[in-house]
């Protein structure tokens, strides 16, 4: 039977705390490892529907933008 869950990795984050290690720092590791797996920006995006001729406009925009930053840079 197939899984209901979507995509991603379903392992969990492990941070080894040493022997009289401060306690915040080991919260620390964990939050940026955290922040690594890019779990809360997918679950953001995921609470609202974007229109794909909404994504490919703000691409087309982006890259523009940057674009003009190039532009800029040579002259």
């Amino acid at each position: 039977m197939p899984s209901l869950k979507r995509g991603g990795d379903d392992t969990m984050l492990i941070i080894p705390v040493k022997d009289g290690e401060n306690i915040d720092r080991a919260l620390k590791r964990f939050k940026r490892k955290f922040d690594r797996t890019g779990t809360m920006r997918q679950l953001r995006k995921r609470q609202q529907f974007t229109k794909p001729s909404v994504k490919r406009r703000a691409q087309i925009q982006k890259a523009q933008y940057i674009q003009h930053l190039r532009d800029q840079e040579e002259i």
